[in-house]
């Protein structure tokens, strides 16, 4: 498993959720299809609005038919380190659902959230798996991805991760590897409040 540390939190917060973080430098390696799927099913468990369930998962393996199309609907400046992943995975929501109270689909305000959920289960399945992944929200054209996914109408492209086993920070060009350390957080009391909200300053 990746690692972060000098990352600060309470001793009573799970290890995997510290240690979890983005890196960009993948090796070489491949990931099964069986591994991968596994990884992805993790997401199924995530929570939603009625249990609705909106989420979609689309794949590509490095070095199957579909994974030169998949890698193009990134930013260039995405690519640059993605094309090394084990495989990139494009997550959507369904917009719509259809509630308890009518046997009419209505727009699914919590779409995006529930989907969000459903990627944090992959990100941490993938960790407790020994797997690295970066989730971006960098795609060239957002209605282009939609389109080459052929994602109907009422389903939103969220956003994409590329997974694989971590490299030496070594591989990647200079102005990538000086950023190829974990991120801090705000401390915990810029996003808890006892009570309404207050805003905090910016640090």
């Amino acid at each position: 498993m990746t690692e972060a540390p000098n990352r600060e939190a309470s001793s009573s917060i799970m290890k995997m959720i510290v240690n979890r973080w983005s890196p960009r430098a993948f090796t070489d390696d491949t990931i099964s299809d069986e591994v991968l799927r596994e990884i992805l099913e993790a997401g199924r468990w995530a929570p939603s609005q009625y249990n609705s369930q909106p989420w979609r998962f689309m794949y590509a393996r490095k070095g199957t038919e579909n994974w030169e199309q998949f890698l193009s609907w990134l930013k260039p400046v995405n690519q640059r380190w993605a094309k090394s992943a084990s495989a990139l995975v494009y997550i959507a929501s369904r917009t719509t659902m259809i509630p308890r109270t009518t046997p009419d689909r209505v727009f699914s305000r919590t779409h995006s959230y529930d989907a969000g959920a459903a990627a944090m289960l992959v990100l941490l399945q993938a960790h407790h798996a020994g797997w690295a992944a970066h989730t971006m929200s960098g795609v060239s054209d957002v209605d282009l991805t939609h389109a080459g996914l052929q994602l109907p109408a009422d389903y939103a492209f969220e956003t994409a991760i590329a997974i694989g086993k971590q490299a030496p920070a070594e591989i990647l060009p200079e102005d990538l590897r000086v950023r190829e350390v974990p991120s801090q957080r705000v401390p915990v009391e810029r996003v808890i409040f006892d009570g309404t909200f207050v805003e905090a300053p910016d640090a």
